[in-house]
C-alpha cells in the first residue's frame, strides 16, 4: 500500500534534523525570530499534523504561530541558610507546559474563536513555536460542519483556558488510568495537588 503525501510529509517532520526540514526550518526561523509573539498564518507549517488534528481549509479556521520562551522556572537561588541540595532550584518545573502557554497566549489574542488544538513546528536555543488552530464558533459554515459544531455548544466556551485541550489534557495527568492516578480526577487540585 502506497503512501499519501501526507505520510512522507509527516515522515520528514518525525526527524527535522535528518531531512530536508532542517533547512527548512533554518532558513524560517531567521524571520521568525524578529516576528512578534502570535502571527496569523494563511496556511499551516505542517499540513500532515493540521490535518490530524482537526484542521480543515475552510472558512471560520484560522491558525496562528505562537512563539514561547524555553525553559524551567529559573528560580532564582537562594544566598544562604541551606545546603546546596536543598537550594530548590534544579528540576522545579512549571504547572503548565510550553505548549499549554502558547495556546492561552495565542486565545487571548484572538477572543472570539476557540482553541481546537496545537502543534510544535521549532525550537532553537532560546524560543519554541508552536502552531495553534483555532475555529470561529458563531461561523455558520462551522455551525453546519458534523466533524466541529461540537465547539458550538457552551460547555466548551474557552476551553483552552480550562485545560480542555490535548495539551491540557496531558498536563492535568488524565492520560492515564487505573492504579496510581486516583488523585488526578476530577481535578488535580480537589486532592490538595498530589496527584501529578
Amino acid at each position: 500500500m502506497s503512501k499519501s503525501m501526507y505520510g512522507y510529509v509527516g515522515d520528514a517532520w518525525k526527524k527535522p534534523k535528518e531531512t530536508y526540514v532542517r533547512n527548512l526550518l533554518w532558513e524560517r526561523m531567521q524571520i521568525w525570530r524578529r516576528e512578534s509573539s502570535v502571527v496569523r498564518v494563511e496556511h499551516p507549517t505542517r499540513i500532515d499534523r493540521a490535518r490530524s488534528l482537526g484542521y480543515k481549509a475552510k472558512r471560520g479556521i484560522i491558525v496562528a504561530r505562537v512563539g514561547v520562551r524555553r525553559g524551567g522556572r529559573r528560580k532564582s537561588r537562594f544566598n544562604h541558610g541551606r545546603r546546596t541540595k536543598r537550594m530548590g532550584t534544579d528540576k522545579i518545573t512549571g504547572g503548565k507546559s510550553i505548549q499549554r502557554i502558547a495556546e492561552e497566549r495565542a486565545a487571548r489574542k484572538f477572543p472570539n474563536m476557540e482553541v481546537l488544538n496545537s502543534y510544535w513546528v521549532g525550537e532553537d536555543g532560546i524560543k519554541k513555536w508552536y502552531e495553534v488552530i483555532f475555529v470561529d464558533p458563531n461561523h455558520p459554515v462551522i455551525k453546519n460542519d458534523k466533524d466541529l459544531n461540537w465547539l458550538c455548544e457552551s460547555p466548551n466556551k474557552r476551553r483552552v483556558f480550562r485545560g480542555k485541550t490535548s495539551a491540557g489534557t496531558k498536563g492535568r495527568g488524565l492520560r492515564k488510568k487505573g492504579i496510581g492516578t486516583e488523585k488526578t480526577r476530577p481535578s488535580i487540585r480537589s486532592h490538595a495537588r498530589k496527584g501529578k
